[in-house]
């Protein structure tokens, strides 16, 4: 059997090593444990297809096994926030957040599967409260389902955590809204997950923002003897410091291990890549040791090597790393035999291009491609953000280009002439510092620098909410394609 990508996950003294559970762009994580191993869902933002599915046996190694939507469902704008699991009888559900397309307000939609990681079938929004209703949370009190949320994150008001009851179906929410915490201090709240341990119930919630170079995010709890409360909070600044080097740990459900043990599945930023790599799946542990009888949480913190990707195409579908900017580009992609072909059509304002991309999960690499064809098309690699922030180094007709969009708009850092008879292999280094070099080279020749000298700046790419992608470029009419033979990311030790 022919497989379309290799890990190399060899490690040795000089492999660049995280800490991370699920290296790279995985906010909002949720987790399911099933009798096939564990399943973690993440939020997708703005990329498609939408919220990737982790699978693992031990919580320690994980692999991408699918998407919860590889279509967008037609009520849907956008903001692919925050899914969170359930299962009832042998069917899987996802509550996810979702901008909806007719008024721009974000909701809560369902979709449910017979498979953890694939398969879902959309039910559209199961609540919709005021200016904005979003981070799910289902809970089984007694038999009764209750689906928890955040509220009035947009009003000139305290946030609150509200809950209502849900059908046994779980696919409808009825009855009175249930206030179940409000942010009085107006620190933040949101991201909250459910425990009961003893007498009582915990709600455990993120406070501080979320997102960006300032976050401050931290994990806190409070505690009721009923489910709708009243809850005290318990009033320590945070409940779970972050690993070392890590900040802004947050918004997390919880699992059990095979010896019961409580395990917490949340996200946080790196300290030294921060938004570059963004908000990556992270574990801690659970015990009920505190004072008082509240609990007490401890960052999981696993060294292990990042692993690198060389993709020879082999199979007949592209790998599930690959990712697209669905509001702006409608790709066609192609695969097998060695090859894979990108062309596809540019929507809505778009005049940049498609972006073909995987999550970059370190700050230091060096990703590579060899274009096979030559057209008028723009055809190899970049770093994109939006379409009006990429950098580009591709070929075209009897160029390759170095180029630049900032503010939406291009300018050429420098070019060169290549031979149109024979592949051209591309190859971008990225350091730490947030600047990049770029070099081709054709047949046997040695590889050229463009922009000899000097370093190009990419720390404006990322967006608030997440981090940029990196990989494969076209531009260029639907009826020309890029084609390309391979596409390598090797993480370089610093």
């Amino acid at each position: 059997m022919a497989f379309a990508t290799i890990f190399s996950l060899a490690f040795s003294a000089k492999a660049q090593t995280t800490t991370a559970a699920i290296s790279g762009d995985f906010p909002d994580p949720s987790i399911i444990h099933t009798a096939n191993g564990y399943y973690a869902v993440g939020t997708s933002s703005e990329w498609a297809p939408h919220y990737p599915v982790y699978h693992s046996v031990d919580l320690k190694s994980w692999k991408q096994t699918g998407y919860v939507f590889d279509k967008t469902p037609d009520w849907i704008v956008g903001s692919f926030w925050a899914p969170e699991y359930y299962k009832i009888k042998d069917t899987y559900y996802i509550y996810y957040t979702a901008r909806r397309k007719s008024d721009n307000i974000s909701c809560i939609g369902v979709a449910t599967s017979k498979y953890p990681d694939h398969g879902f079938t959309d039910h559209g929004v199961i609540i919709d409260h005021g200016k904005e209703a979003i981070d799910a949370f289902i809970y089984n009190d007694k038999g009764q389902l209750y689906i928890s949320f955040k509220a009035y994150g947009l009003d000139n008001r305290p946030i609150e955590l509200l809950a209502q009851k849900v059908t046994p179906d779980g696919l409808k929410a009825y009855g009175e809204t249930i206030s179940l915490l409000k942010d009085d201090n107006k620190k933040g709240m949101e991201g909250q997950s459910f425990l009961k341990h003893g007498k009582y119930y915990y709600l455990f919630y993120s406070a501080g923002g979320c997102c960006g170079i300032g976050c401050s995010y931290h994990v806190k709890v409070a505690r009721a003897t009923k489910f709708a409360g009243p809850y005290e909070k318990y009033e320590a600044s945070e409940l779970l410091k972050p690993a070392d080097g890590w900040k802004c740990s947050g918004h997390g459900t919880f699992t059990q291990d095979a010896q019961g043990r409580y395990y917490y599945i949340m996200h946080a930023y790196n300290q030294r890549s921060e938004v570059f790599t963004g908000r990556e799946g992270m574990l801690a542990t659970l015990n009920w040791d505190g004072k008082d009888g509240w609990p007490t949480m401890k960052a999981v913190a696993t060294k292990h090597p990042y692993p690198d990707i060389h993709d020879k195409f082999i199979a007949k579908k592209p790998a599930l790393y690959w990712q697209y900017d669905f509001h702006n580009a409608a790709p066609v992609v192609t695969q097998g035999n060695g090859k894979l072909s990108l062309s596809g059509t540019m929507l809505a304002e778009n005049k940049s291009g498609i972006m073909y991309g995987i999550r970059p999960v370190s700050d230091h690499f060096e990703m590579s491609t060899t274009v096979t064809n030559h057209n008028e098309a723009l055809k190899g690699l970049a770093f994109y953000g939006t379409t009006k922030a990429i950098l580009g180094l591709t070929t075209s007709s009897s160029q390759v280009k170095l180029w630049l969009i900032k503010d939406g708009n291009i300018s050429v850092l420098d070019s060169a002439a290549v031979n149109t008879g024979s592949p051209v292999q591309l190859k971008f280094s990225m350091m730490p510092d947030r600047t990049c070099k770029a070099w081709y080279k054709q047949g046997t020749n040695e590889w050229k620098e463009l922009a000899t000298g000097n370093k190009v700046s990419i720390s404006e790419l990322p967006q608030w909410d997440r981090p940029q992608r990196i990989g494969l470029f076209f531009k260029g009419t639907p009826n020309e394609s890029a084609v390309f033979s391979e596409f390598d990311l090797v993480n370089k030790a610093d």
